[in-house]
């Protein structure tokens, strides 16, 4: 915690924890004050703010948060108070930690299959966003529901092969999704049940091909033509990217104007328009700071790895960008090198082979800064061997 000598690196020394959170101008400050031996997990709040702005403001239909890249309190708040009024949630746990902090937020509930009593515990509080993806997930809704009559239901569609796989670094075509025939079926199986009836997709987590969102709506397009049916709203889902090293992409505003455009191509643009951002909301709001606890040649063995928020690094090689902390002389060289880093636990799994690219005189006790970790990296961290982190601070830079 933060103690009254730290006070001094605070911007607002009157309000020591702006967003509940111990709060610095810099990663330095928070190194500084640091007195644990854990990784360090930083949010920064401008950031966040940034992003959240840019989706309310330019994305052209409500803005629906996927709770499931960062459900950390800190983050919620931020986005709460930036306009982002609707959240994804998956689990009682997720209903439970949204609706206990923003009691106000319209809760949608899009995993297409849900246990019975997530069902019921959702319904009872109020959720009537719900998705489904098969005619027993839909008998289930009825069931759990006592035949509501106040339901919005979300059809997941399973696009078609090409444009699952077509820009997206992870598609997610394989495990939910109703094909073609029986997406039909379901959506005339499903309008005399629902109040208000809808169609879902995902075009797959990070999308680096604006297309995909066109093609998608053209299926769509052809999905509900077919079933002859009226439809009253259409979910994009999520996949919108960001900056990694390695991974250019378009201006977010390049995705908006595309799926403005194609909304009206295809007759949708009077619906109900959703959107699932939840990387692009929280991915360059979040960074952690780990330590160098030894050098082996250009190997750096961390106090962090894929075990706790980095698991994407060692799982799917990311290269996330990094930046060395280093405050006591001497001042880090100018040429850089491509390391590979470890993790702290036991298992030789705990690997992320980089290249990161750091001063060549990084050494142990040196503070190393990932960024890009906002989405799916503390919240994928686990306790496996004792190594993991309660620490969290907000950093005020930009």
């Amino acid at each position: 915690m933060l103690n009254t000598q730290n006070a001094a690196v605070l911007q607002h020394p009157t309000q020591l924890q702006p967003y509940g959170l111990p709060t610095f101008n810099t990663a330095f400050d928070a190194i500084a004050a640091y007195q644990g031996d854990d990784q360090i997990y930083a949010l920064y709040p401008r950031k966040v703010e940034a992003a959240a702005r840019l989706f309310v403001n330019g994305f052209p239909g409500h803005v629906l948060y996927a709770v499931k890249s960062n459900p950390h309190p800190s983050q919620l708040q931020i986005l709460w108070d930036e306009g982002v009024k609707r959240f994804d949630v998956a689990s009682i746990r997720e209903i439970d930690l949204v609706n206990g902090l923003l009691p106000d937020a319209d809760l949608f509930l899009m995993h297409p299959i849900k246990s019975r009593q997530t069902i019921v515990h959702a319904y009872g509080i109020g959720v009537r966003n719900m998705s489904f993806d098969h005619e027993d997930e839909l008998q289930k809704i009825v069931d759990c529901t006592a035949e509501a009559d106040d339901l919005h239901l979300h059809l997941r569609l399973a696009l078609p092969k090409v444009s699952k796989q077509l820009g997206a670094v992870m598609p997610l075509g394989g495990k939910f999704g109703a094909d073609f025939d029986a997406a039909v079926s379901l959506l005339k199986s499903a309008r005399p049940i629902a109040q208000k009836l809808g169609l879902c997709f995902h075009v797959g987590s990070q999308c680096l091909n604006t297309e995909n969102y066109n093609t998608a709506l053209a299926y769509a397009r052809k999905v509900v033509d077919a079933a002859g049916v009226k439809i009253e709203s259409i979910d994009v889902g999520g996949g919108f990217p960001v900056a990694y090293p390695d991974m250019p992409i378009a201006p977010m505003t390049a995705y908006f104007d595309l799926i403005s455009e194609s909304l009206i191509t295809y007759g949708f643009q009077d619906l109900e328009v959703l959107g699932e951002p939840g990387r692009a909301l929280s991915a360059e709001g979040g960074s952690t700071l780990v330590r160098v606890e030894l050098r082996k040649g250009n190997d750096l063995y961390l106090n962090d790895g894929t075990y706790g928020s980095l698991f994407d690094a060692g799982q799917f090689t990311w290269k996330f960008p990094v930046r060395l902390l280093r405050s006591r002389p001497p001042a880090p060289c100018a040429n850089t090198i491509g390391f590979r880093f470890f993790g702290p636990t036991c298992d030789s799994a705990d690997t992320m082979n980089g290249p990161f690219h750091l001063p060549a005189d990084t050494c142990e006790g040196d503070w190393i800064e990932v960024q890009n970790l906002g989405a799916y990296g503390q919240t994928l961290s686990t306790h496996f061997n004792g190594f993991y982190s309660d620490h969290t601070v907000a950093i005020l830079e930009d």
